[in-house]
């Protein structure tokens, strides 16, 4: 009965949540200037959650553009139709002017200080986030692109496929908002093959830019280019022609085998079939297999360590069951008592999940 009584009063104290064990600034009605939005609000949230989509596509989106889509074709339709004539121009655009409006709603948002007080004056807002984000915001929000659209030339074209990359460095943030989930053994999995995935699509637009520069070089053996580019044409019988800049493999053969070559690296498979000939390329894919190690290595040690969390209440009981049949054998109890005190564990396990109630106490979990 005392037990049962403990744990209603445990149960007691953890539903009625008070003021001792939720933020202070969140009990309180906080004095905030005019136009300035709590960074704890429903809209700030929602606000958040829509960035962090157009951030995940920002990362995809980005490099693919850069390297596949920005060509001389590209580029004499989009002088010719103007800038909004391709559907993803007008996509880029938006997300600029989001990312835009993001940095002005964060120069009007609450931030908790050191002491846990919230911080609503503009001045200071503006000072905390001049020392934090802004300069990783900024660059992510300049429409390179647009910039210089009326450049007519190939470095031009280079130019601004490198510079839509500093798009990515928004990623630093998304990283640290979803390390709140790292606790959460399934989301760890997720996201780690996310990240997986997303580094073997970073790599495959890599590859494909450097298959292309070799290809438009000088390696050749004899009269006769040794790319991987060239090695695809032949294979899928799309031959390249120097006199038509359209010929040769479609984008989506080009990309689906640079993602394939990418995975097959990382994951250290190398069927061969598609393999790097150039110097550049044999480079590249070193570094390929260098990072495939490393991610190797964390994906394996942070799956060991969630699986060994879900087992751990699992050999927590086999350990404690071990004792309470060492006692049984050491102190020579009879078979009726001796089930009976099996029994009494395993239901007092099933209840408890074996937290013992006399040392955890509600003033240890108010605290």
């Amino acid at each position: 009965v005392s037990k049962l009584v403990e744990f209603c009063i445990l149960v007691y104290f953890v539903l009625s949540l008070g003021a001792d064990v939720l933020p202070e600034y969140k009990l309180q009605a906080p004095r905030i200037h005019r136009y300035t939005i709590l960074h704890y609000s429903p809209f700030k949230a929602v606000w958040d959650w829509v960035i962090l989509l157009l951030v995940i596509y920002t990362a995809i989106f980005t490099p693919y553009s850069a390297a596949f889509l920005l060509n001389e074709v590209e580029e004499e339709r989009r002088r010719k139709c103007g800038y909004t004539c391709n559907p993803l121009n007008v996509v880029d655009l938006v997300v600029d002017v989001m990312f835009i409006v993001d940095i002005l709603i964060n120069f009007r948002t609450t931030y908790v200080n050191h002491n846990d007080e919230v911080v609503s004056h503009p001045g200071r807002i503006a000072q905390h986030y001049f020392k934090g984000w802004f300069l990783i915001d900024i660059v992510a929000a300049i429409p390179f692109d647009l910039l210089i659209f009326r450049s007519n030339s190939e470095e031009t074209t280079t130019l601004i496929g490198l510079l839509k990359t500093a798009r990515l460095l928004r990623l630093v943030r998304v990283a640290r908002k979803l390390d709140r989930y790292s606790e959460y053994g399934a989301a760890v999995l997720f996201l780690l093959m996310c990240t997986f995935a997303l580094i073997a699509h970073w790599l495959a637009c890599i590859w494909y830019a450097i298959g292309n520069v070799e290809r438009n070089g000088s390696s050749r053996i004899g009269g006769m280019k040794i790319g991987w580019l060239d090695n695809l044409a032949d294979q899928i019988g799309k031959q390249y022609n120097d006199s038509d800049i359209t010929s040769g493999p479609s984008i989506k053969d080009k990309y689906v085998t640079a993602l394939y070559f990418t995975f097959s690296s990382l994951t250290s498979v190398g069927f061969g079939n598609v393999s790097p000939n150039t110097n550049p390329e044999k480079i590249f894919s070193i570094c390929v297999m260098l990072i495939g190690s490393l991610m190797y290595a964390s994906i394996f040690g942070n799956v060991s360590a969630i699986i060994q969390r879900l087992y751990s209440g699992t050999a927590r009981y086999h350990t404690q069951m071990l004792r309470v049949k060492e006692f049984i054998r050491f102190h020579q109890i009879p078979g009726g008592l001796r089930q009976r005190l099996e029994e009494y564990f395993q239901h007092a396990w099933s209840y408890t999940n074996g937290i013992d109630m006399n040392a955890v106490s509600p003033g240890d979990i108010l605290c």
